[in-house]
């Protein structure tokens, strides 16, 4: 007997286990939906203004926020969540955070690297090793604040301006469907000029600028900027709920295995007690 409740109550534990993974998923699954439509909703304007960017770049002249320079200061933002809960998602964060501290720790003294910490468990991963955080912005994970990223993006462009820093790098995953979350780390500052093109293989078109290029440049670099940081963080932030809805499909399917393996053994168990206690009747009948 002592067996049987000691199943039965394994099984009622890991159903009510099972609940709460489920439900969790669920949550995720409807905040992942919400956060795929900010993105979408988003994205047709960041390319829009991506592009409108890229052809001003293509001339001779370049923003000074564009220009690349020996890198003797380097900034780096890392993004992951708040909570955890969602697999691997906030240890690849901090996997790659270490590997690039170490990079270029390798050339530079550690008060010449600055690492900014977006979401909690990022955080709390960094203040385990050596690596010393600048500064944390821990609401921002769980809640998208576009004028707190443009803020940080302002400072930014403001010590690349000042050649306070030399290079600003991001990690972050960018969410590519709801099974696929991309770990990605790609440079804010300075700006990536585009590609030059043959002179054959396009139409060479000379444009008349009202204002000048260089005013509209000094205007939308910075707002593109801005808008690059932020959506980091929207796919971040898209990333870990898709991440979570995984796990935590993961963990039910799991308590739905292990909770059919203990319901065949108790019945086996209990169907042997009751074998038991039939030869022990019989035994006891012919005696």
């Amino acid at each position: 007997m002592t067996a049987f409740k000691e199943i039965k109550k394994r099984i009622n534990s890991i159903k009510n286990t099972r609940k709460t993974t489920a439900a969790m998923k669920m949550v995720s699954s409807s905040k992942l939906r919400k956060a795929e439509s900010v993105i979408s909703n988003m994205l047709p304007y960041s390319a829009a203004l991506h592009h409108v960017m890229e052809s001003l770049l293509t001339g001779d002249e370049v923003s000074d926020l564009s220009r690349e320079r020996p890198v003797n200061n380097v900034a780096i933002i890392a993004f992951s969540s708040d909570s955890s809960l969602c697999g691997a998602f906030n240890s690849n964060i901090a996997r790659e955070l270490q590997k690039a501290v170490g990079i270029y720790g390798k050339s530079l003294p550690a008060d010449r690297i600055a690492v900014y910490t977006i979401g909690r468990k990022i955080y709390d991963a960094v203040g385990k090793t050596d690596i010393k955080v600048t500064k944390n912005f821990e609401d921002l994970a769980g809640k998208a604040d576009y004028q707190a990223i443009a803020d940080l993006a302002e400072s930014l462009i403001a010590q690349f301006e000042n050649g306070e820093t030399d290079r600003v790098d991001m990690i972050y995953h960018h969410f590519k469907s709801a099974g696929v979350q991309e770990l990605v780390h790609e440079a804010l500052l300075p700006v990536a000029l585009p590609r030059k093109k043959d002179a054959d293989s396009r139409i060479l078109t000379e444009y008349i600028y009202e204002p000048s290029r260089e005013e509209i440049l000094r205007v939308i670099i910075p707002k593109s900027i801005k808008l690059q940081l932020y959506t980091a963080l929207l796919d971040s932030n898209a990333s870990e709920h898709a991440a979570r809805m995984i796990a935590m499909q993961t963990a039910t399917d799991n308590a739905d295995d292990l909770i059919s393996e203990l319901t065949v053994e108790y019945n086996k168990s209990r169907q042997q007690a009751i074998t038991n206690e039939l030869l022990d009747l019989f035994n006891g009948n012919i005696g």
